[in-house]
């Protein structure tokens, strides 16, 4: 009860400030356009917002805890969509800002998604990556050379397999 009770505080805190709130105080005034982008605007925050669920639930489940780094996973999570991406949850959050940006057409907040995007890649790889490398050295080495940072259906390159 204790770990649902932390992830559900991060959720409303972290992802919730950076995907939801800022966003929605930026856009409070903007009305929402009602065409077919705006459809795939809602898709992109529903998706976004699924992602992020179900890696919440994967980190909970393997590795017995929560995304804040003070609270970090006991256990290697690979399952799920970190089969597919070793940061779904940070696509994820993209997702959802990408989508207000969408539905509201908000220049504004497509900037926003674009310098956190550079946040959370800065903080992959200077912080997360090397820490993960520490705590579970070798099965985590190994990890990283089968999946990709980001996105499953891009290739590979010698760069992104040894930084």
């Amino acid at each position: 009860m204790l770990l649902i009770f932390k992830n559900v505080v991060f959720t409303i805190l972290v992802p919730g400030t950076v995907a939801v709130y800022l966003p929605v105080y930026v856009i409070a005034h903007a009305p929402a356009a009602i065409s077919a982008t705006a459809v795939l605007g809602v898709l992109a925050l529903l998706t976004g917002g699924a992602i992020y669920v179900w890696c919440i639930w994967d980190f909970a489940i393997v590795g017995r805890a929560t995304p804040a780094p003070i609270d970090p996973p006991k256990e290697l999570v690979t399952r799920g969509l970190y089969k597919y991406s070793r940061n779904p949850m940070y696509v994820g959050v993209l997702c959802v800002i990408g989508g207000w940006a969408v539905v509201f057409r908000s220049a504004a907040i497509g900037v926003y998604m674009l310098c956190i995007a550079t946040v959370f890649h800065l903080f992959v790889i200077l912080y997360e990556e090397p820490h993960l490398k520490k705590v579970f050295g070798p099965s985590y080495e190994q990890y990283r050379y089968e999946v990709r940072r980001w996105l499953p259906f891009t290739k590979h390159r010698r760069a992104d397999i040894r930084g």
